[in-house]
């Protein structure tokens, strides 16, 4: 997508430095900043410290992880350890560890002289693979958005709620969520999007809101506990959001808040879409619920705010009582029995396991 007159993508190998670069996210919105990622280390904490975050993002992230390593020390060794280090950084999105095994599985039978270029040439493919997966979750999720359209007046928009960011800021491009929006705009659709804040780190504010201005796509910034209340009012025709994994059986693990989301727009009969690709399904489990790690993120993320001064100053502040502690899960589960489909990159389906075995047959593990 375009950050003023120029394309970029979340994540890129930049020719001329020879260097991997990224969109430093946690500057954004008020400051635009490109970073060198040089070292394992220096990916290990882009991961942690969410300077890239998204599921997809994440995993292409890795997998050039990976590849850099692999330019610096070949060796069986520092193949796994580097497995091990960047697993390590994300427990919940799901795409992490799918990279890495994809890059493990190809690497460990080569000769260590050819694991870089190999491992270079699988994390471009990787990250070209996101993009196509991306852009055919909007050409299928555009159709949704059609549908509801043709049934409203001449000149109505279709009110599309949203909660975090599944933009193409949480994946290489177009985004997951975002991408039937963008196709939406692209058709000629009128569509305007409601976006959840997304306390404790504010994506939707800090992140979402910045595409969609960016874009000129027409939205309003609303507070999480927003949403019941617009539906109730018949002030929203859909819900979208993305998911960190999804399990073979369908259902969602995606950022804390998105389960109370669900529950409002089945409350209302709202429908409510899950977009994601392929590498975000867990294959391995069945119930999001028990089997789903669920990462416990630092306390201060609910303590602490940061925002932009009056002088153009980007700082952090406490908003809490000394000595008040933090609770901070980053993720909740939403039950496949309140999603109305999953949008992925070969179709929509029931959000089931023989939903998900139809479009992936080839996937499935008996």
């Amino acid at each position: 997508m375009k950050v003023g007159d120029k394309h970029y993508r979340s994540i890129w190998f930049d020719e001329p430095s020879g260097q991997v670069q990224i969109i430093e996210q946690r500057w954004l919105p008020h400051e635009f900043r490109v970073v060198d990622l040089k070292t394992r280390d220096d990916f290990v904490v882009a991961i942690r410290d969410m300077w890239v975050r998204g599921a997809p993002l994440i995993g292409a992230t890795a997998a050039y992880g990976v590849a850099v390593q692999m330019a610096l020390d070949p060796s069986d060794k520092s193949l796994a350890e580097t497995w091990d280090i960047l697993h390590e950084t994300r427990p919940t999105a799901i795409n992490l560890r799918w990279a890495l095994d994809e890059m493990n599985a190809l690497l460990k039978p080569l000769p260590k002289g050819e694991r870089a270029a190999a491992a270079m040439k699988r994390a471009h493919e990787i990250a070209d693979e996101d993009v196509e997966c991306n852009r055919m979750i909007g050409v299928h999720g555009l159709e949704i958005i059609r549908e509801i359209a043709s049934r409203k007046k001449p000149g109505e928009v279709v009110n599309i709620l949203t909660h975090c960011n599944a933009g193409w800021l949480a994946t290489v491009d177009w985004g997951t969520a975002t991408s039937p929006m963008y196709h939406a705009v692209q058709d000629g659709i009128p569509i305007h999007v409601w976006v959840d804040e997304t306390r404790p780190r504010n994506q939707g504010a800090l992140l979402t809101a910045w595409e969609m201005n960016s874009h000129g796509i027409p939205h309003h910034l609303i507070v999480d506990n927003a949403g019941g209340h617009l539906m109730q009012h018949g002030q929203v025709d859909l819900v979208i959001v993305g998911t960190d994994r999804t399990t073979a059986h369908g259902d969602v693990c995606n950022k804390i808040g998105t389960y109370l989301k669900a529950l409002a727009a089945r409350d209302n009969n709202v429908p409510f879409y899950v977009a994601l690709p392929s590498p975000t399904i867990d294959w391995t489990v069945k119930d999001g619920v028990a089997e789903i790690p669920i990462e416990e993120r630092t306390d201060t993320e609910v303590t602490h705010v940061q925002g932009k001064l009056a002088d153009g100053t980007v700082t952090e502040v406490q908003i809490s009582p000394d000595g008040t502690p933090g609770g901070n899960p980053a993720f909740d589960v939403t039950p496949r029995r309140l999603v109305t489909g999953l949008i992925t990159e070969r179709g929509v389906c029931e959000a089931s396991p023989e939903g998900l075995a139809a479009l992936f047959p080839d996937r499935v593990r008996k």
